[in-house]
């Protein structure tokens, strides 16, 4: 089993495992390898060094003291948290929300006449549709879901 760190057009990182570098460049090919973030094709493999176990007999040595910038950046989520996090909210919107697919617009003016029950709902709209609902006081919210938050985990 090869594990390849790969990155999409967006530049979000994440794993891969393969049964070789010919299945993954094989399963890209035909359009099988996705971004789990945005669900973009256009997947590369990221330089990586193999992880070599070796021990050295002596403990590192403890680092000086960190500066004020050095202690903020620690502090700072990495972007594979965030993107973690990212999918984490992902997921929730898409189990808690109804998708109306293209009838968004129609069903959010529904629910905003009290024509329909009030509710969480996701959908497709157009850039003008977006205005549409905005200029009539109903607020829409733009969040891409990838394909991969619609689906359980394995």
């Amino acid at each position: 089993m090869k594990v390849f760190n790969l990155s999409c057009e967006h530049d979000h990182r994440f794993e891969g495992w393969f049964g070789s570098a010919q299945a993954f460049d094989e399963q890209r090919e035909r359009g099988l390898v996705e971004c789990p973030v945005c669900a973009s094709k256009s997947v590369r493999k990221m330089p990586s060094a193999p992880r070599l176990n070796l021990s050295s007999g002596h403990e590192p040595a403890p680092e000086a003291g960190q500066s004020g910038r050095g202690q903020l950046a620690a502090a700072m989520p990495t972007p594979q948290q965030l993107q973690a996090l990212w999918m984490k909210m992902a997921r929730h919107l898409a189990e808690h929300t109804e998708d109306v697919g293209e009838r968004f617009a129609e069903e959010a003016r529904r629910i905003h006449y009290n024509e329909a029950p009030e509710r969480g709902i996701r959908g497709v709209a157009t850039p003008e549709q977006r205005a549409e609902l905005e200029d009539e006081g109903i607020e829409v919210l733009s969040f891409p879901l990838p394909a991969a938050a619609k689906e359980p985990l394995q």
